[in-house]
């Protein structure tokens, strides 16, 4: 294999959306947040994800202006950018914009921009567009992955904890698959036909089970001249079992699943580097692969302007209604938000149901909190845990001790995950995608829009480059 295709499988590139170029204007355009003065409190709310979303609807808009800062001009259901990185889903399959899910509540304004900072001396977050005051301030910004200081796996690995990294993955999948074909080097095909997740929790599990289903089905079809019985998919995790959220039941379930799958598993195992070519472990073990997906963690992303002393392992601490310990008026909820309990001594889960949970009590009892009243501390009501694996694998924890696997685990996870999608256009496009699927043994989105080149780096931009002007 000659080095321009080499390279293209070292390298990817965010492509900038179309929010992104109407954010990043030229200098001298002013830009203006254009928010109505009110002589109503002003809530504003950071982050359009479950918590945010869930506090939004809640606020009751005849006491409050509610106020939306988000990135993206949509809410998407992140348990399910798996399927759309492995081409099961489409993207807007799992996201709507959040303009639609408010355009009935009164005084309310969305806008499309990432807060810079805070000065919680002045009540007053920073924009690209400017500056807005507030009376309430809730942090539902959600997290961001957790490299725990790998700079290669930073560089080269894949995230997923987005729309775009979805589509980048997906991008980057079916590259590798097609630049397969145009080798006869059996030793360079198998590293483009090797793929490594990093990290076992639901992400990982979920992912790789997807990975083996689409090399079972799907891949052998539209490749028959490649033997995809030499494609490998590891799962590494540094503890000593997949699933370490859920119970010990769930995990072996899990493993023998994905056993059976044909997933390599290693648990106890440390990832020491990755060069875009060459995971090197702390074993010494190396394994060749151009796509590596890290899925061994988050941590919160900390807006700039908030008191160190707030946050602890990249959370926000927070008292039992959700205000943060040391402020009167600034709120987190969801994955920013560290809610010491009894129950709960490190906080609770960065799962969707507590941050959702957080954002309803919140948003109906904001009111009683400015009031100065009396307001029962937020419990969570754990609702239980779900992953699936594949075709008909599952496991569930749920209340009450119950565990279940197989086919009855994997009907709960339809379910569930279809209830909980943001609107019925989304509910009914998943429907039809997985039914499609199921029946079909097929999966329809393995579409390459746009090649994917890591930014930053030179000389894949230049091959890149060339490829397109060819």
């Amino acid at each position: 294999m000659d080095r321009q295709v080499a390279v293209y499988f070292l390298v990817g590139t965010n492509t900038a959306s179309s929010y992104l170029n109407f954010c990043i204007m030229d200098s001298m355009q002013q830009l203006s947040l254009n928010v109505p003065d009110t002589v109503k409190l002003r809530v504003v709310v950071i982050g359009g994800g479950f918590g945010g979303v869930a506090a939004v609807k809640h606020l009751d808009s005849r006491l409050f202006q509610v106020v939306l800062f988000d990135k993206h001009n949509y809410n998407s259901f992140w348990p399910l950018l798996y399927q759309v990185a492995t081409a099961g889903l489409q993207a807007e399959a799992i996201a709507g914009p959040l303009r639609r899910e408010f355009n009935q509540k009164k005084d309310f304004h969305f806008r499309p921009l990432k807060v810079q900072s805070v000065d919680v001396q002045a009540n007053t977050l920073h924009t690209q567009a400017g500056d807005l005051s507030y009376d309430y301030l809730i942090i539902a910004n959600g997290s961001k992955s957790n490299y725990f200081g790998n700079k290669s796996m930073q560089q080269y690995a894949f995230g997923l904890k987005s729309i775009p990294d979805a589509l980048n993955l997906r991008s980057q999948l079916i590259q590798a698959f097609e630049r397969a074909v145009l080798t006869s080097d059996l030793a360079e095909r198998a590293r483009i036909l090797t793929i490594v997740l990093v990290g076992a929790g639901p992400t990982g599990v979920e992912t790789a089970g997807a990975l083996a289903e689409l090399r079972k089905y799907v891949l052998p079809k539209d490749y028959p001249t490649i033997d995809f019985s030499q494609m490998k998919i590891y799962l590494l995790d540094g503890l000593d079992r997949v699933l370490p959220p859920m119970s010990v039941k769930a995990s072996e379930k899990a493993h023998r699943y994905l056993e059976k799958m044909g997933v390599i598993i290693r648990t106890n195992t440390l990832v020491d580097s990755y060069d875009g070519a060459v995971v090197k472990l702390k074993s010494g073990e190396e394994i060749q692969s151009y796509s590596v997906i890290w899925s061994a963690g988050v941590t919160g992303d900390i807006l700039q302007g908030l008191p160190p002393e707030w946050a602890e392992k990249g959370r926000l601490l927070t008292d039992e209604n959700c205000r943060i310990i040391g402020s009167k008026n600034i709120f987190a909820i969801g994955d920013i938000a560290a809610m010491k309990t009894t129950a709960y001594p490190k906080g609770h889960p960065g799962l969707a149901q507590p941050a959702m949970q957080m954002g309803t009590y919140l948003g109906k009892n904001m009111q009683a909190l400015h009031l100065g009243e009396n307001v029962k501390p937020f419990k969570y009501f754990d609702k239980g845990s779900l992953a699936t694996v594949g075709r008909g694998k599952a496991v569930a924890d749920l209340p009450g001790k119950l565990h279940f696997g197989g086919r009855i685990a994997w009907y709960i996870w339809l379910f569930v995950h279809i209830s909980f999608l943001i609107s019925f256009r989304n509910k009914l496009l998943v429907f039809v995608n997985w039914m499609w699927n199921y029946f079909t043994f097929d999966k329809a989105n393995r579409l390459i829009i746009r090649p994917y080149v890591r930014k930053g780096d030179a000389v894949a931009q230049e091959v890149f480059l060339e490829n397109e002007e060819g």
